[in-house]
């Protein structure tokens, strides 16, 4: 372990067997919302609320550190605590060959998502924490029942599982072929045709649903949504990653297309 002083942060250059003591995991446990992920490191921001547990973690890297290296475990936490505004980047000291981690996915309903690892993987789970905090449920250290019942929700939970590397971890993500049609099954059965007689009832309120975007949003909103969104589910991304959701995908994107045909103005 190597820790250096820096003017705007702390930097923790360590291995594993460091980073899976409990003091460490109970630190980063607490900080689930204020951690920003980096390839192979990860940023603690500091919070008000979490001061004490903040020192305390200090107090246990300092003995650990001192251990480690035999000087003056007093001193040294003295010249940590000075740094008590700074955020704490914790990075591997070496890289290491990545580990898989398989991580499952289950929608009960359109409304709820329950990720569950195979083995507790506190950096994994810690990652999704950072990421759904305002949409978790319940969890344990295993799962994380998600609620995802409005489509912020939804987008939310997209954005977070596209990134696939934690630290030296290779997230695989495994679903059934149902996973996707229950989470958007408000639009399984919804046709161009289908939404053009909803237009003519609802003013176009299925299509700016669709599209992510407020009801009279700006030609720009519509059009930044729709090229985001068609991004993220154009068939190509998974075509060769997980080949049986393709179907689904594509489905979505041509109701994508649909809708921005629908709504946008064309001069």
């Amino acid at each position: 372990m190597n820790i250096v002083l820096r003017n705007n942060l702390i930097l923790i250059t360590t291995g594993f067997d460091s980073l899976d003591t409990e003091w460490m995991k109970e630190f980063l446990n607490h900080h689930s919302r204020g951690m920003l992920f980096l390839p192979k490191a990860v940023l603690v921001f500091r919070n008000e609320t979490l001061v004490e547990a903040r020192e305390e973690f200090l107090s246990q890297l300092s003995l650990h550190h001192a251990a480690k290296h035999d000087f003056n475990h007093e001193f040294f936490l003295r010249s940590m605590l000075k740094y008590g505004n700074q955020p704490i980047k914790i990075e591997l000291e070496e890289l290491l060959e990545p580990e898989v981690v398989k991580v499952n996915l289950y929608a009960y309903d359109k409304d709820t998502v329950l990720i569950s690892l195979n083995k507790s993987n506190s950096w994994v789970l810690n990652y999704m924490r950072s990421q759904l905090e305002v949409y978790i449920e319940r969890g344990t250290d295993l799962s994380l029942v998600v609620d995802v019942s409005d489509l912020k929700a939804k987008s939310r939970l997209e954005r977070a599982l596209n990134k696939r590397h934690i630290l030296h971890y290779q997230i695989q993500y495994t679903y059934d072929n149902h996973f996707m049609s229950k989470l958007y099954s408000d639009f399984a059965n919804f046709s161009f045709g289908d939404l053009v007689s909803e237009e003519e009832r609802e003013d176009n309120t299925l299509f700016y649903t669709v599209l992510e975007c407020p009801i009279g949003a700006s030609q720009d909103a519509l059009k930044k949504s729709y090229k985001k969104l068609t991004k993220v589910y154009h068939p190509d991304k998974i075509i060769h990653e997980a080949p049986h959701m393709v179907k689904h995908y594509t489905q979505k994107f041509q109701l994508l297309q649909e809708a921005y045909t629908a709504l946008r103005v064309v001069s």
